[in-house]
């Protein structure tokens, strides 16, 4: 992918703010289809969608000047594969055993995961900035998804959703080992395999799969918020890292929030201003980090 934009901070900051847009469009249109399609197997169809979706592309626009993925990129590709796959068991495991909002909240550490994973063994550079930021946007993601004193709960499910967080922080950093090859080709893949495991996932805990209509709705859905979103990621990791492409790709449930309130009609929280403030804060730190490296 030809960069549009000379500046590759610039470049990077704009592909990581476009993909966290994107995935936020899912928030409110999953909620409506969730009336008509199983939890799991919306994801499994978002993934699949994805990949199938960037596939067609290919038959029309091939890879051009973007490095093909080879032999070298197997391993990683694997990694990304089943850590993503051993993600999805998690969280479905973990949402079984404890609250929908323990869920939640506990599921903001992903970020924390990406940063760790990426410092202590890719041996990324942790700013004294980028570090203050992603303690505000975490503490943020924690006041957004707060739903009670119930949310603090640490039982056997909570465990599972922690390790969910720590399989796609590592997976975010594979990832990041792919991201100077074509990013449809690694959305490809990452959408067909993931895709593929989510479905069967479903199956073995018995979801029923919907009428054609919705699996081609979900399908669809899963091209933009998934498939577009996660090249543009991938694309931004390029140029920023696996940390700050996470830490400003946080933005997203925020974002989620927003188009909730125009698409939904739902109506904001005292928490959402609170979170919005701090978030804002920490996005400036990310982005003068951006600048000074």
């Amino acid at each position: 992918m030809k960069p549009l934009i000379q500046n590759k901070n610039l470049a990077g900051i704009i592909s990581a703010l476009l993909s966290a847009i994107l995935f936020a469009l899912c928030v409110p249109f999953a909620k409506l289809l969730s009336n008509y399609v199983p939890p799991v197997i919306t994801g499994g169809l978002l993934y699949s969608g994805a990949g199938l979706g960037l596939f067609l592309t290919l038959l029309f626009k091939p890879c051009g000047s973007e490095l093909s993925l080879t032999k070298k990129e197997i391993p990683y590709s694997i990694c990304m594969i089943i850590l993503d796959i051993c993600a999805i068991i998690f969280l479905m495991l973990g949402i079984s055993k404890t609250t929908g909002a323990n869920a939640s909240l506990l599921g903001n550490f992903e970020l924390a995961g990406t940063v760790v994973f990426a410092f202590l063994i890719f041996k990324e550079k942790v700013s004294k900035n980028l570090f203050i930021a992603i303690l505000l946007i975490t503490l943020a993601s924690i006041i957004l998804t707060f739903e009670g004193y119930g949310s603090f709960i640490f039982n056997v499910g909570s465990v599972f959703v922690l390790l969910s967080c720590i399989c796609w922080g590592l997976e975010n950093n594979f990832t990041r080992l792919l991201s100077i090859k074509d990013t449809r080709q690694i959305t490809i893949i990452k959408g067909i395999f993931s895709g593929l495991g989510g479905l069967i996932i479903a199956l073995i805990i018995g979801e029923v799969f919907p009428s054609i209509k919705w699996v081609l709705l979900t399908m669809c859905l899963g091209v933009f918020s998934y498939g577009v979103s996660v090249c543009l990621y991938i694309y931004a990791q390029r140029f920023l890292g696996a940390s700050k492409t996470g830490a400003i790709y946080s933005l997203a449930p925020y974002f989620g929030v927003v188009f909730s309130l125009i698409i939904l009609k739902e109506k904001p929280l005292l928490q959402f201003y609170t979170a919005l403030i701090i978030m804002i804060i920490a996005t400036f730190l990310v982005i003068r980090d951006t600048k000074n490296s």
